[in-house]
């Protein structure tokens, strides 16, 4: 997407080994962080001012999205943080709770679910795209010439990092995920390396024995 925002960049981060289950010690006390955090950033600032969300907004008007109708991950999380963060299953709240306290975008992905290499391209407006709505499962479709994350069965997140679909979303069963963490300007190719390491850091923690491989994709920041 180099034609959109030249800046951006995302670190690919395949991890197999992982030890999945509902939300434990170490995952809640990371979500208590990213919520006190979160309230510390909003008290000071407007959501939308913050720099890394501001820089979102303004690469989802570059396709003809309206970021005050569908917010990328980062702003939707960062907001709902003072109030309390979603506890969902130990390996999304961690990169939950990560993208807060880093201001970065991050998907995680079952990779058992996956079929075939993810790729970000912009939408025919023909693919599926399962998700649901008002709790019924439902099959849509991005629109023509939206960013989108796919792979060979369909479309894995819409609208760049706005919502994953139901076929590769984590659960307390996954055992080999990718992550996705997005970057635009003011961050930096260090900044996604750190994130990267603090996420692989806390997926350690229960004993799991990781395999983990990473790509950038991109131009170098610098």
């Amino acid at each position: 997407m180099l034609e959109l925002r030249p800046d951006y960049r995302a670190l690919l981060l395949t991890v197999d080994g992982l030890i999945p289950g509902p939300g434990d010690a170490m995952s809640e006390a990371l979500l208590t962080r990213a919520e006190e955090f979160a309230r510390a950033a909003l008290a000071e600032s407007a959501v939308e001012d913050l720099p890394h969300v501001a820089a979102w907004r303004e690469a989802y008007r570059a396709f003809d999205a309206k970021p005050q109708r569908t917010r990328n991950s980062l702003e939707a999380l960062t907001r709902r943080a003072p109030a309390g963060l979603p506890r969902i299953n130990r390996l999304t709240d961690t990169y939950n709770a990560i993208s807060v306290l880093h201001q970065v975008p991050i998907g995680g992905e079952d990779l058992d679910r996956y079929v075939g290499v993810p790729r970000l391209v912009r939408a025919s407006g023909e693919e599926p795209f399962d998700t649901t709505a008002e709790g019924v499962g439902v099959m849509e479709h991005p629109e023509p010439g939206e960013v989108v994350w796919r792979d060979d069965e369909g479309v894995t997140c819409r609208r760049w990092n706005w919502r994953q679909a139901r076929r590769t979303q984590l659960s307390e069963s996954t055992t080999r995920a990718l992550f996705i963490i997005d970057a635009l300007d003011p961050c930096t190719d260090e900044e996604l390396a750190t994130v990267a390491d603090e996420l692989v850091a806390h997926l350690s923690t229960s004993g799991a024995e990781l395999t983990v491989r990473r790509q950038l994709l991109g131009r170098p920041s610098g």
